[in-house]
């Protein structure tokens, strides 16, 4: 089974709201709410692809010195195995923007689990909570 480097962030705000990102229709998992991020390229750092993919998916830069580990999924689905490790981020530049046709919320952490995401990122959310 192949095993997929997906880096994911928490971006929290300054009322420590968490940004959630929905899945649009025709992608796997379509009307999930997740995490923004994505994967990981060959040769690239789960950081620097979370750079990558803040700036292409919502118009905002940020960077290294502003990704904090926080915890990580390894969840197997039928035709691959994720592993995801998920950062928090408190700072960035510019306002963000859906540039891919996603719907975005801003989301308490009591109130994420009313949003259905998929099977990986749901074991995220009570380590989130507990560093909030």
């Amino acid at each position: 089974m192949k095993t997929l480097l997906v880096s994911a962030v928490a971006l929290i705000d300054a009322d420590g709201r968490v940004l959630l990102a929905q899945r649009p229709p025709g992608k796997t998992m379509a009307g999930l709410w997740e995490f923004p991020g994505g994967k990981v390229e060959a040769g690239e750092t789960p950081e620097a692809a979370l750079i990558r993919e803040l700036h292409e998916e919502l118009g905002i830069e940020t960077w290294h010195s502003c990704l904090a580990p926080l915890t990580f999924a390894s969840h197997s689905y039928p035709d691959f195995h994720l592993l995801m490790p998920l950062f928090a981020c408190r700072r960035w530049q510019g306002i963000v923007t859906p540039r891919e046709g996603q719907t975005l919320a801003w989301v308490r952490a009591r109130d994420l689990t009313d949003y259905p995401m998929p099977p990986a990122d749901i074991p995220l959310i009570p380590i989130l909570r507990d560093w909030l």
